[in-house]
């Protein structure tokens, strides 16, 4: 039984005058304080005495839902293999892979020779995060011979990563480099030094930096710093061959590559080909040649070859399709890994250089599949990785002189997982334009399709990400209790190819939300569900999604948690201070220069559109080191919408005071925050 805990009034924020005018139009924003002046130190009184009222209306709630909360926090920590490990894979001398210790919230990292030996702890996170309110491993890369290691690791969730070097052979590190690194960072050919990006005060990735060990961290070189696009990231990688580095620039439309021997990055960089608006290219080294992955001449990218020695002469390799969607490529010895989507679906193929060409062929009708690891040049086998939506985590490797695929993992559910109990479907929806939206569904065989069922749907729907069809235990606990659960593929991502993300984005970002009401009424039609039964879920760019959608059909659904939410959209692209701001111009729209942009935006962006209507049963969650949300995005679009709302429905806003964009780090605590958000919609979507 749940504990008789009385609920307070929810907490009210007051409201303040202050407006700002663009293009000619005064914008009222009685909530901008919430936004603390001194961010990202936020140490106004009255902002913490808030947050901390809604966190402590929050915990009530969640005091009163104890049980249940517990019961499936324990349901979905019995799915979860508490010793797990992953399979090693080799790189040069070492085998490597990670490991959970029982009860352990973090990974430990291992190698042992690959002629035998013992085991060898080469990073121990349990012990990194120990005392720690948040810890996040962001990169671990180890030397060329094998004697070093750089790491970079988060402390507090602001996404600025402390880059150190390790001695292997001691277990103690040596130096540390930046604390504002980011991204991964790559070794020279000798192990005596790394490449590294770090982020400047508004959390912008721009300048790469060449550090030599035994230096002074101060005299690092700067390689590339980006000067002449706002909003340009900045990135390192390694060839597959291992020859050469390469210094990326780019935003989510544009991008640019620089290449340098990776024995001495020292020398200048070679630019391969200038920036060029709308163009996107990516590039690795194998063979002699630049392998080119660009969309210049065809929507769903090309793959082509150049001469490094002239870098912009691109000879078509594997030509743009209309069906096939190329994701990625990358040269081996003996293989080109070409990764690709043919009506949604995964495909994976092996192409010699001769241009022989090997499909990996999969059996289920709708799954996902992807290259995983494969760090050697030349492997024997080729590490994949499969599942579905009732198919748990497969490790394959593939052999491709026998054409075997071999299995080297199936993740275990401790507690037991029959998937002949469940059934999954694919289907496709038309929305209100015509276009036909793919939508994976699994439930548990019995489900009836009465009309009366509940469903959780879910979708992100930006920057050309693609949901996949995988395998998830936690939702078993939702399938056992008689739901529905489904993905939306909407517009925005990249689901059915470059131009479903392209059809989602800018002028047409209203088609994303258009999307995902016709699918939840579509679902409705095809009586897996009715209006009112629906619990709907996304976060970041998916939680603008959730925004918009409870603005402009709000019956429709039974239970809304939005994470982490970008609702503050309007404000946000209008201030080009913030570290989100000028990389996502290109995504939304630049409404400070551009009028019917501005106008857009202020039409769906949900904080300005919260209206006086009755709203369902809503949790909101936040972060208050988040760098790419900013806390104060969903404290004052709950604070509007509390003050604005006709219906007596629950609202309830979690903001993590020690923990970012990802929320808490540990697997437990990630996993009772999931318990968290089932708990809500099994109490509020009716029927439970």
């Amino acid at each position: 039984m749940d504990k008789p805990v009385d609920i307070p009034a929810p907490p009210s924020a007051e409201q303040r005058p202050y407006s700002y005018e663009a293009h000619g139009v005064t914008i009222e924003d009685p909530w901008h304080w919430l936004r603390d002046a001194k961010y990202p130190n936020v140490d106004d009184p009255d902002v913490l005495a808030y947050l901390h009222a809604e966190n402590d209306y929050f915990q009530n709630w969640a005091k009163r839902h104890e049980a249940l909360i517990e019961q499936l926090f324990e349901e979905m920590k019995g799915r979860i293999k508490e010793d797990d490990s992953s399979v090693p894979i080799r790189n040069g001398d070492y085998l490597y892979w990670w490991a959970f210790k029982p009860g352990a919230q973090y990974r430990t990292w291992y190698r042992k020779p690959v002629t035998g030996g013992d085991d060898q702890i080469i990073f121990d996170e349990p012990v990194e995060a120990e005392g720690r309110e948040y810890f996040r491993l962001g990169a671990l890369e180890v030397s060329p011979d094998g004697k070093l290691l750089a790491t970079l690791a988060d402390y507090d969730g602001s996404e600025r990563f402390e880059l150190r070097i390790r001695d292997l052979a001691t277990g103690t590190d040596v130096e540390t480099v930046t604390k504002v690194g980011i991204g991964q960072p790559v070794w020279t050919s000798d192990s005596a030094g790394v490449v590294f990006t770090e982020v400047n005060d508004n959390w912008r990735s721009y300048r790469a930096r060449y550090h030599r060990l035994g230096n002074p961290p101060e005299d690092a070189v700067t390689l590339y710093e980006e000067t002449e696009e706002l909003g340009f990231s900045v990135g390192v990688h390694k060839a597959k061959d291992k020859s050469l580095i390469f210094v990326t620039t780019g935003d989510n439309a544009t991008s640019e590559a620089r290449f340098v021997a990776a024995a001495d990055p020292s020398q200048p960089l070679t630019l391969i080909s200038r920036r060029k608006p709308g163009r996107e290219y990516h590039v690795d080294a194998a063979h002699g040649k630049l392998w080119v992955y660009t969309n210049d001449d065809h929507v769903n990218f090309r793959l082509a070859e150049a001469d490094p020695a002239a870098p912009d002469e691109w000879r078509t390799v594997i030509a743009g399709s209309d069906r096939a969607y190329l994701t990625g490529v990358t040269p081996y010895r003996d293989h080109l890994a070409v990764s690709s989507r043919i009506d949604g679906l995964d495909q994976l193929m092996l192409r010699t250089y001769a241009g022989e060409e090997s499909r990996i062929p999969f059996a289920e009708a709708t799954y996902t599949a992807s290259f995983q690891g494969n760090p050697e040049f030349a492997p024997e086998s080729y590490r994949l990785g499969f599942s579905s939506m009732v198919t748990p985590t497969t490790t394959y490797d593939y052999h491709p002189e026998s054409g075997e695929l071999e299995v080297r993992k199936v993740q275990e559910i401790p507690s037991g997982y029959d998937p002949s109990q469940y059934a999954s479907e694919r289907r496709m929806i038309e929305a209100r334009d015509g276009a036909m939206v793919p939508v994976s569904v699994v439930y548990k065989k019995g489900f009836e399709k009465n009309g009366e069922g509940k469903l959780y749907l879910y979708a992100y729907g930006a920057y050309g990400i693609a949901i996949p069809p995988a395998f998830n235990p936690n939702r078993t606990s939702l399938l056992d209790r008689g739901w529905a659960c489904a993905i939306a593929h909407i517009r925005g991502g990249d689901d059915l190819g470059y131009q479903w993300f392209l059809d989602g984005k800018l002028t047409k970002r209203t088609n994303t939300f258009n999307d995902f009401v016709d699918v939840a009424k579509g679902l409705a039609e095809a009586k897996f569900t009715r209006p009112g039964r629906i619990a709907i879920n996304g976060g970041s760019a998916g939680g603008e999604l959730m925004g918009a959608v409870v603005n402009s059909d709000p019956e429709l659904w039974g239970a809304v948690v939005a994470d982490v939410p970008f609702v503050d959209v309007l404000n946000t692209m209008l201030d080009d201070t913030l570290p989100l701001t000028p990389g996502e111009w290109p995504e939304w729209g630049n409404p400070i220069i551009d009028q019917a942009a501005f106008a857009l935006i202020r039409s769906y962006s949900p904080y300005d559109n919260v209206k006086a209507q009755a709203y369902p049963p809503m949790l909101i969650t936040g972060g208050l080191t988040d760098p790419r949300v900013t806390y104060w995005e969903p404290a004052k679009w709950a604070a509007k919408l509390r003050a604005t709302k006709t219906d007596g429905n629950l609202l309830m806003l979690k903001i993590n005071m020690g923990a970012g964009h990802g929320g808490k780090s540990g697997r437990w605590d990630k996993l009772h925050e999931i318990a968290e958000t089932y708990a809500f919609m099994l109490t509020q979507v009716s029927g439970g």
